[in-house]
Parts: C-alpha cells; sequence; structure tokens
C-alpha cells in the first residue's frame, strides 16, 4: 500500500462530496471482504494477512472473517504507540472486510477444476484491486493493517516498501507455520495488486474541490500502501 497528497477542499465543497464518499467507503470495504473470500474459495493460495488469519483460524476455531475483526483490532492498538491517528475508514474496515468475508464464504462454494478455480482466483484479485481504489479514494483513512506500515516507517526511518516487505513476509511466515494456504494465489496476488489498486484510484478519483481535478493518493497513510 507515493502517490501526490490529496487535495484539501473547502467544509462546504467537502459536503457536497460526503454522501458519494461514504458510499465509496462502505461499498469498497465490503467489496474487499467479498473478493478476499473469492480467492479463499478459489483454493490457490491467499493473500498474505488472510494466510495469517487462515491459520490463527484453524488453530482456535474461528472463520477466517471473525480472525480478521480479531487481527485488524489487535493492529490497531499498536498504533497507541506509534501514534497514528484512526479515521473512520480505519475504524470500518475492521468490522466491515472481516463479516464480508464471512458473509461471501456463506454463500460462495469452493470451484473445482483448474479452470474454475483460476477465474474464481482473478475476479478476485481484480475484484481486490477495484475495492481497494474505492475505499481509498474515499479519504476515510488506512486501514488498521495499512497504518501500522506507515507508523513503522515514520518512527524507523525505513522506506514504505522495505517496512511493508517486512510486515508481509512475517506475516506470511507465521500464517504458514499455522497450517495457512500459501500457493500460486498469494504471488499472484503479491504482484497484481499494487497495479491494479492505482488503476482504480484514479478510476474512482473524487474531484478534487480546489483543484477541480481529481484528487490522487499521495504520502499520506492512504497513498503510502501501495507501490509506485
Amino acid at each position: 500500500m507515493s502517490w501526490k497528497g490529496y487535495a484539501v477542499s473547502s467544509t462546504p465543497r467537502r459536503a457536497r462530496h460526503l454522501p458519494r464518499r461514504l458510499a465509496q467507503l462502505y461499498a469498497g470495504l465490503a467489496l474487499y471482504g467479498g473478493s478476499s473470500a473469492l480467492i479463499i474459495r478459489a483454493g490457490l493460495g491467499l493473500e498474505p494477512w488472510n494466510v495469517l488469519n487462515q491459520g490463527v483460524g484453524d488453530l482456535v476455531g474461528l472463520s477466517i472473517g471473525t480472525v480478521s475483526i480479531l487481527v485488524g483490532a489487535v493492529v490497531l492498538l499498536l498504533w497507541i504507540p506509534l501514534r497514528q491517528r484512526p479515521g473512520l475508514g480505519t475504524v470500518s474496515n475492521v468490522f466491515v472486510v472481516g463479516l464480508a468475508i464471512d458473509a461471501t464464504t456463506a454463500v460462495v462454494p469452493e470451484a473445482h477444476g483448474l479452470t474454475a478455480r483460476a477465474g474464481l482466483l482473478a475476479a478476485g484479485i481484480v475484484l481486490n484491486g477495484a475495492a481497494t481504489g474505492l475505499y481509498l479514494a474515499a479519504r476515510f483513512g488506512a486501514g488498521p493493517r495499512d497504518g501500522l506500515m506507515t507508523g513503522l516507517h515514520r518512527v524507523s526511518g525505513r522506506s514504505i516498501r522495505l517496512v511493508r516487505t517486512a510486515i508481509e513476509v512475517a506475516v506470511v511466515a507465521a500464517g504458514f507455520a499455522l497450517g495457512g494456504s500459501l500457493g500460486v494465489g498469494t504471488v499472484a496476488y503479491a504482484l497484481l495488486i499494487g497495479p491494479l489498486a492505482q488503476l482504480f484510484l484514479r478510476v474512482f478519483a473524487v474531484p478534487a474541490a480546489d483543484a477541480g481535478r481529481p484528487d490522487v493518493a499521495g504520502t499520506t497513510p492512504e497513498g503510502a500502501i501501495l507501490p509506485p
């Protein structure tokens, strides 16, 4: 999860875009959870954090979505010593994504056959990129895991890419040790999610009030999530 910072708009113009931004936030978070569920059902390997969520869930007997909420809450607590400030999108991310994962896995069956599984994986990754663009472009704050990354970047002085890589390697290693699923889907997600999210950030950008053009993510937590 750099781009140029979001433009600062006047209060009346911010209010004009508020309904759209709220719709984007919650549609994006719900789609993020739903697309993650498609990747789970494809059975070809999970995103890094869901490798951990699955491993912990198998260990304690909870669903991936429930563990996602619990892990997100724990990660959010780590913001306190890092002096990160959560937004509406941060808190909403903890709950909406996990609930959407469980709701979607409840209605979408596991795919059978390599073609069907590959198609489900591809759909999940593309929709996940779209979901990332939707909720980040709404500008309500980074998710708890993204804020952890930017907080560690700020206090350590290390690059975003290094911190992000270190976190995700640690998460994948811990999840794999607990029985989480690694596979081609994990690699495909890692390679494709950055370009896809950057594309959809521009597609779903909310018009800037003071520049007459779409805002794009920047060096804020939202903008530091993905490589340029």
